[in-house]
C-alpha cells in the first residue's frame, strides 16, 4: 500500500491526488444514496456496475494523465480564452457543488428521492469535472497551435476529457424526476403503438387503436404490456456510453456510438412491441405476461450490446482504410 501510494504522489501532483481524494469520497456518498435504488427498481440495477466502471475507467487512462502532468509550457490558448475556460470551470465547480448540497438537504428531509438523488447525481457531476479542471497544472501538447487547435492542445481541457465518463455516468444511474420520466415514457410509448399499429395493418392484421391501447382480438395490449422502451433506453444508453469511453479516442466517435444506442435501443424495443403484440394476438393478451414479457426485455438488452460491438469498427478510420484500401 505504501508504495502504491509512493508511486501515485510520482506520478501526479500532491495538489491533483488530493483533489482527487475529496472527489472519491463525494463518490462514496452518491453511491451510498444511489444503492436504494438499484436495489429497489430493476431498469436501474446497472448501477452496481457504475462504480467499478467508473474507477476502472480512470486507471484505465491514469497513463494518459499521467503523461499530461509532464507537458510543458503555458497554454497554447490566448489568454482571455483561457481566463474564459477558468471561469467556466470555476462556475460549475460552484454550481455543482450548491446542487450537491440542496440535494443533500433534500435527502436528510425526505430520505431516498427521485429529485434529491438526481441533485446528488448532477452536482457530482459538476464538482469533479471542475475540481479536475482547476487541479490539473497547466501546460501544453505538441507544439505550437493556433485555433481550435489550441483547444485541444490544452492540457487542462484534456485531463478534464478525460473525466467525462467517471463523472457523467452517475447522472444515468441515478432516476429521473417523475414528471420528466412520465413525460419520456409517454412519448415513446405513443411513437411505438403508433408504427406497430401501421405495420399489423399493412400486413393484413386488423387493430383498433384508443390512445395508447391496442384492441385486439383476444383482448388488448396496453401500457403494461408494449413497454414504451424507457428501461431498455437507459440500459442501452448506459452500455454505448461504455463502450465509447473505452473502445473509442475521438469526440465525434464517442457522440455517434452514444447516439447509436439511442436509436438501436428504440428500434429493438420495436421490434419486442410487434413479438409481444403478435403473440397477444394469437394467443390472447394474457399470454406475454409475466416470463415472456421479461424475456423479451433482456433479450432484447443483449441485442443492442452486441449491435454496439459491431458498430465500433465502422466507427475507427483506420478500418475504413485498411477495407478500401485508401
Amino acid at each position: 500500500m505504501v508504495n502504491f501510494v509512493e508511486k501515485l504522489r510520482r506520478d501526479a501532483p500532491d495538489r491533483f491526488l488530493a483533489a482527487l481524494a475529496l472527489a472519491l469520497a463525494f463518490a462514496g456518498f452518491v453511491t451510498v444514496d444511489q444503492i436504494h435504488w438499484w436495489q429497489m427498481r430493476s431498469d436501474y440495477a446497472f448501477g452496481w456496475l457504475v462504480p467499478i466502471l467508473a474507477v476502472f475507467v480512470v486507471l484505465e487512462r491514469w497513463p494518459r494523465l499521467t503523461a499530461l502532468f509532464k507537458s510543458g509550457g503555458p497554454s497554447p490558448m490566448p489568454r482571455w480564452l483561457k481566463l474564459l475556460f477558468a471561469a467556466a470551470a470555476g462556475i460549475v465547480l460552484v454550481g455543482g457543488l450548491t446542487i450537491f448540497l440542496l440535494g443533500a438537504v433534500y435527502r436528510g428531509g425526505a430520505g431516498s428521492s427521485q429529485p434529491g438523488s438526481l441533485a446528488l447525481a448532477v452536482g457530482y457531476s459538476g464538482m469533479l469535472l471542475g475540481i479536475v479542471f482547476l487541479n490539473v497544472p497547466e501546460g501544453r501538447v505538441g507544439g505550437a497551435s493556433k485555433g481550435w487547435r489550441a483547444i485541444g492542445a490544452d492540457v487542462q481541457l484534456r485531463a478534464a476529457a478525460l473525466f467525462l465518463f467517471p463523472a457523467l455516468i452517475w447522472i444515468l444511474s441515478a432516476p429521473l424526476v417523475t414528471a420528466v420520466e412520465n413525460a419520456v415514457s409517454l412519448f415513446l410509448l405513443r411513437k411505438v403503438v403508433v408504427v406497430v399499429f401501421a405495420i399489423f395493418g399493412l400486413l393484413g392484421y386488423p387493430l383498433i387503436q384508443e390512445g395508447n391501447v391496442l384492441i385486439l382480438p383476444h383482448g388488448q395490449v396496453g401500457v403494461a404490456d408494449a413497454c414504451s422502451g424507457i428501461r431498455s433506453l437507459t440500459g442501452c444508453l448506459f452500455a454505448g456510453s461504455f463502450l465509447a469511453a473505452v473502445f473509442l479516442d475521438r469526440m465525434w466517435q464517442k457522440v455517434a456510438l452514444v447516439f447509436a444506442s439511442l436509436v438501436l435501443a428504440f428500434f429493438t424495443n420495436l421490434l419486442r412491441s410487434l413479438f409481444l403484440t403478435g403473440w397477444a394476438y394469437a394467443y390472447g393478451s394474457d399470454a406475454i405476461e409475466g416470463k415472456i414479457h421479461d424475456a423479451t426485455g433482456w433479450v432484447i438488452l443483449g441485442l443492442t450490446s452486441i449491435g454496439l460491438f459491431c458498430i465500433l469498427p465502422l466507427l475507427r478510420p483506420n478500418n475504413w482504410r485498411r477495407w478500401f484500401g485508401s
